[in-house]
């Protein structure tokens, strides 16, 4: 009889096994169709010009912004216009927002800067290094979208993504005025040693006349474009100016800088190179695996962000982990071709939607328009003078610098003032990936300390018969129960502080019953069960009592599989009715039986504790501190 049971317990196992592994597909799987094919299937006319023409005008904005990002990084223009055709389309391909444009940004430009700078001794030329980051970021953002982390980046504060645009503007402003002026780079690459440097040349004279009067010029008139038509690409009138006059005056021949002398730019098809997997590369990994994280965190938060903002004004709804896996197809892409990693750039996005973009074709015919203009122009691209793309860049970084987001996360909070100015410090004086994990882990350290103070205080019924706080320890009646309303966060952050305020508030002597109403109580653990279990020990060796009334589900859950249950005892413990102060009242009569079991006298007055927060609010809603409830509303509750 044994053998069927055998078979059918054999026969359940592989069911559930089947059910688990089929689960686990389903919940790795992608669409095999990317969401453009979608797409074309209902394209039509209209809008193949929609994106013909967005296409272009995101095509104006991405290459002086590529050329401009090769000189913050270090690399060859060629590498990172790469970024802006090939990344672009495969990530075009597997994101489901239609105008989202991925690409070169200031963000993973400084930090692929400052990278290079940490790795400047190893034994590779500055784009393989950029590669092996690439690839890292691609692979770490491919996984946090096959694994579905994207709603994890709402838990990273908006603060510390302000504090980090700031902090980038600055580092590009700053390192760019050297460009500007003619200056050379200084052996101290530290933003205390380029301002020491900057100063001492500019201070001795120590510049390019020239260069310094095509970057002044430069940026005057960008600055002049802007405020009489702020509608036109400042940026690419004025490079495409500074070409003819580079050409027609030599300006080589003064020792102006050019962008073919940081590797000249050709117009042939890009051609994929592979991944990086010399021993060299391998050895590097190590190396750069946190600023490849820092690096893949950024552009989840910038992608979620761009497309959740671009949706709400769209109305399209976006999947943040479809977007992940997009921006980790592009980057593989890029590195594979030889370009530097990119993200989701909000400007060209912006460009995108504006320009009235109907679809992902828009960034791949924005791409394919690059990558012409480069087959045509590339010989004019090269004579674009360095001065005139720093004094581009200057702009670019005065305009990441948000002033409106900066005053709200500055003045909304003392916690978002702390983690906006430490993220910035650290962004500016230690390494940019350790500014990112800096303001991630100061925003939850001060919110597991906000959550994890709980505020009580003593109530009771003043002469008028209406609860109110009292503020004198005289004003106490000598009571032999004491009701705790617990409410809020009881995850391990506020365990211990609630088992002390508890066994503080319960020290008097006159207190036989100690009752926790946890009606609003939520997400106990391990450690809240354990304080809890302490608590009801120091009560027990004092011959006192605990009980507990008003849990819900959750908390009993958690209570009856720590086995809390047990050593409190069911007849302690009584959970939410349907009438809900019933639990409170059964509570109420059981502490009245133990005083009697305890000798005590059966009639016994109630010592009430509320929290500070919730009354003040609740007092200032109905009307004033004088309007709180009365005791003719909590009699039902209380007595006993």
């Amino acid at each position: 009889m044994s053998s069927p049971s055998t078979t059918e317990q054999a026969a359940r196992v592989i069911t559930q096994a089947g059910g688990v592994l089929s689960d686990a597909v389903d919940y790795l799987r992608l669409d095999p169709v990317p969401p453009v094919v979608r797409e074309v299937k209902r394209y039509s006319f209209a809008k193949l010009k929609a994106d013909v023409v967005a296409g272009a005008m995101v095509a104006i904005v991405t290459i002086p912004q590529a050329i401009g990002f090769a000189l913050v990084v270090g690399l060859p223009a060629a590498a990172v216009i790469a970024t802006a055709v090939v990344g672009a389309i495969f990530c075009a391909l597997f994101s489901g927002s239609r105008h989202l444009v991925f690409g070169p940004t200031n963000t993973i430009s400084i930090i692929l800067a400052g990278a290079l700078l940490s790795v400047r001794d190893v034994p590779l030329t500055a784009l393989e290094k950029v590669l092996v980051i690439g690839f890292l970021i691609g692979i770490i953002q491919l996984a946090a979208g096959f694994f579905k982390l994207g709603t994890l980046t709402q838990f990273i504060s908006r603060t510390v993504i302000v504090a980090y645009a700031c902090a980038v503007a600055v580092l590009i402003g700053v390192g760019q005025v050297g460009n500007l002026f003619g200056i050379g780079a200084s052996d101290d690459v530290s933003l205390i040693g380029t301002v020491r440097h900057l100063a001492t040349s500019l201070g001795t004279f120590h510049i390019n006349p020239m260069t310094a009067g095509v970057g002044l010029a430069s940026l005057l008139a960008m600055l002049l474009i802007r405020r009489m038509r702020p509608n036109w690409p400042e940026g690419l009138i004025v490079i495409s100016l500074s070409v003819l006059v580079s050409v027609g005056y030599q300006l080589s021949d003064f020792d102006v800088v050019l962008v073919r002398d940081g590797g000249a730019i050709a117009g042939a098809m890009p051609l994929f190179v592979g991944f990086p997997s010399n021993f060299e590369g391998f050895a590097l990994v190590p190396m750069v695996f946190s600023v490849a994280l820092a690096a893949a965190i950024l552009g989840m938060l910038e992608a979620i962000s761009i497309t959740k903002s671009l949706a709400a004004r769209s109305g399209q709804r976006v999947n943040p982990n479809q977007e992940l896996i997009a921006m980790g197809a592009g980057n593989l892409a890029a590195t594979a071709f030889g370009a530097m990693p990119g993200s989701s750039s909000f400007v060209r996005s912006a460009v995108c939607q504006q320009s009235g973009g109907a679809t992902q074709l828009a960034s791949i015919f924005a791409s394919l328009l690059v990558l012409g203009v480069l087959a045509v122009t590339s010989g004019f691209i090269n004579y674009i003078p360095i001065a005139t793309l720093a004094a581009y860049l200057v702009l670019v970084s005065i305009k990441l610098v948000n002033m409106a987001q900066v005053r709200i996360v500055t003045r909304a909070t003392n916690s978002d003032g702390i983690v906006f100015w430490l993220t910035l410090l650290a962004a500016l004086f230690l390494k940019l990936d350790t500014a990112v994990y800096v303001g991630i882990g100061a925003s939850l350290v001060l919110f597991l300390k906000k959550a994890s103070a709980p505020s009580l205080v003593e109530y009771g019924f003043n002469s008028d018969g209406q609860l109110s706080q009292l503020d004198e320890p005289k004003d106490r009646s000598d009571a032999a129960i004491s009701i705790v309303h617990v409410e809020g966060e009881l995850f391990f952050g506020a365990a211990d502080l609630f088992q002390d305020q508890v066994r503080y508030l319960a020290e008097d002597g006159g207190v036989r019953v100690v009752i926790l109403r946890m009606k609003n109580a939520r997400h106990l653990d391990a450690t809240s069960v354990m304080s809890l279990l302490q608590l009801h020990d120091a009560l027990l060796k004092a011959n006192r009592h605990l009980l507990i009334s008003g849990i819900n589900p959750d908390v009993e859950r958690v209570l009856r599989r720590s086995g809390g249950w047990d050593v409190i005892g069911s007849e302690n413990i009584f959970p939410a009715e349907a009438n809900l102060t019933m639990s409170t009242k059964r509570a109420l009569q059981r502490a009245k039986a133990l005083l009697k079991q305890d000798g005590a006298s059966g009639k016994a007055d109630v010592r009430i504790f509320y929290d500070r927060t919730r009354a003040e609010n609740q007092a200032t809603a109905s009307g004033g501190p004088g309007s709180g409830p009365t005791r003719a509303e909590y009699i039902d509750d209380y007595e006993i």
